[in-house]
């Protein structure tokens, strides 16, 4: 049982580090220094840098419980055991420039969202192992 709970650990270990890297990606694009001189300006700073990671902590959020809610509708619904591993805080398919504009997205459909991309066929195999 200790061997299991130390697993355990680790994966919200791993999960924590996870945000913590969100966290220096976005701020300042990796650089990762508040260089505001006074209080009042580093409090502002770190509050944009919350808000940037919460809102794509969110968009990720939403759109994998869309693309699980996709794949238990195709009866290809992952393990509990594979959902155990996933958390929203990947940025891979963000681009961190520092310039966040915040505006409708015209590739968004009627529903207001960007359209799922097909599951690649090795997630469907290991989703339903």
């Amino acid at each position: 049982e200790i061997p299991a709970l130390r697993r355990q650990a680790t994966a919200e270990l791993n999960k924590g580090e996870a945000k913590n890297a969100l966290q220096r990606a976005v701020c300042f694009h990796r650089l990762g220094r508040l260089r505001d001189r006074s209080a009042e300006g580093q409090r502002h700073r770190a509050s944009g840098l919350a808000l940037v990671v919460a809102a794509i902590t969110l968009w990720n959020t939403v759109y994998l419980t869309r693309a699980l809610e996709s794949l238990r509708r195709r009866g290809a619904p992952p393990t509990d055991d594979l959902l155990a591993h996933i958390a929203p805080l990947g940025w891979q398919h963000i681009n961190l420039t520092g310039d966040y504009i915040w505006s409708a997205d015209p590739q968004a459909g009627p529903d207001g969202y960007r359209p799922l991309r097909e599951p690649s066929l090795g997630f469907a195999i290991a989703a339903t192992a």
